[in-house]
């Protein structure tokens, strides 16, 4: 059974959302789109700060809101976690101060984070003495995290939580981020606009427009379908889970495989072992129908030709399934103009070589 159904619909004077959701009972699931399409709204009505106009929302089993059965559960009976755009401290109490006032919610027999847990993940062990106004802005965001998990909530919302940030704070708070995604026993519904975050962070996708769902599923699904070029623009591209194979000392390189194939990555700051993300961009894989001779591309895949969709009027794009095995493997998007289409004469079903000019580790 799905953790999280919602089911909802909020209507505004020139806006509707339309949203029906059921989510996975663990990770993080990313609410995508442009400014405007929903994403919020969506977040507000399933913590019920603001009422939809019809809607049934269950987590885990516990009705939250049934319009047709007459219940409306009020936001501070709702056992969820909210992160703001702004970390919305208590300005006259210091760190420790406002994390107890988020445990002070919960009585101790319905605790499931421990104030160890949530102190460790977020790192703010050595900020416990200082009040808002002496932290970063990522530090406070991430004093907001952990206050907002100390409620022990059976669902975490997040509303662009890096947004306000700038790109080194950002970069700073990504990987206690990460580590929530690998430790956090609940599920996170992950509000953003930017497809960087949500590749380095989420499991499952729903990709809003114009407040309907367009697409929802698992992460690399929805962002290797070619119908939405036009939502995903020049960031369609594939994130594909992988393994750290080998270190090149000599030249500076690591080997990811996955099942398909492999990848040598920049960069020697992953060990043998390690579970990572590659990310790659559609316009970075050209293709070729004969193997490379002579190249300075490192990576040369096998692939199949699943799927071709014309991308404008001088691009189209195509779904390529990794591996000489029939059954394949990982799934790359490769952006190519129609004139080389053309002019390999490329086809469903046809075996090519895909190169893959850049690749980035994004977690």
């Amino acid at each position: 059974m799905a953790h999280l159904s919602a089911h909802l619909r909020v209507q505004h004077a020139d806006f509707t959302l339309q949203l029906a959701l059921d989510l996975p009972s663990r990770g993080v699931t990313a609410l995508f789109g442009r400014s405007g399409s929903g994403k919020t709204t969506a977040l507000r009505a399933i913590a019920g700060l603001q009422r939809p106009s019809a809607a049934r929302i269950a987590v885990a089993g516990e009705v939250w809101q049934d319009d047709a059965a007459g219940i409306f559960v009020p936001v501070h009976q709702r056992a969820l976690g909210y992160v703001f755009q702004e970390a919305s401290l208590f300005p006259h109490l210091d760190v420790r101060a406002n994390l107890a006032y988020g445990m002070n919610r919960v009585p101790q027999a319905q605790r499931r984070v421990t104030w160890e847990q949530a102190v460790d993940w977020l790192g703010v062990g050595a900020l416990l003495a200082r009040r808002p106004d002496q932290l970063s802005g990522g530090e406070r965001q991430r004093v907001a995290i952990a206050r907002a998990l100390l409620t022990s909530p059976r669902l975490l919302l997040m509303d662009e939580p890096l947004a306000a940030l700038d790109a080194i704070s950002k970069e700073a708070i990504l990987p206690y981020l990460e580590r929530l995604h690998r430790e956090l026993d609940i599920p996170v519904l992950y509000v953003s606009h930017a497809l960087d975050e949500v590749a380095r962070l989420a499991d499952h996708m729903v990709l809003l427009d114009a407040g309907r769902v367009c697409a929802s599923g698992p992460l690399q699904d929805v962002l290797t379908r070619l119908d939405l070029q036009t939502a995903l623009s020049d960031d369609m591209g594939a994130v594909i889970e992988a393994e750290v194979m080998e270190r090149d000392e000599v030249y500076g390189l690591s080997r990811v495989a996955f099942a398909g194939g492999g990848l040598w990555v920049g960069g020697l700051s992953r060990a043998v072992g390690e579970r990572v993300r590659a990310r790659v961009l559609a316009r970075d894989v050209s293709v070729a129908v004969e193997a490379p001779r002579a190249s300075s591309i490192l990576n040369v895949l096998d692939a199949r030709v699943m799927e071709i969709l014309d991308a404008g009027t001088d691009k189209v794009n195509l779904r390529l399934l990794l591996g000489s095995d029939e059954r394949g493997g990982a799934v790359l998007v490769s952006r190519i103009t129609r004139r080389s289409r053309d002019l390999l004469a490329l086809e469903v079903g046809q075996r090519v070589f895909a190169q893959v000019k850049s690749v980035a580790l994004v977690t």
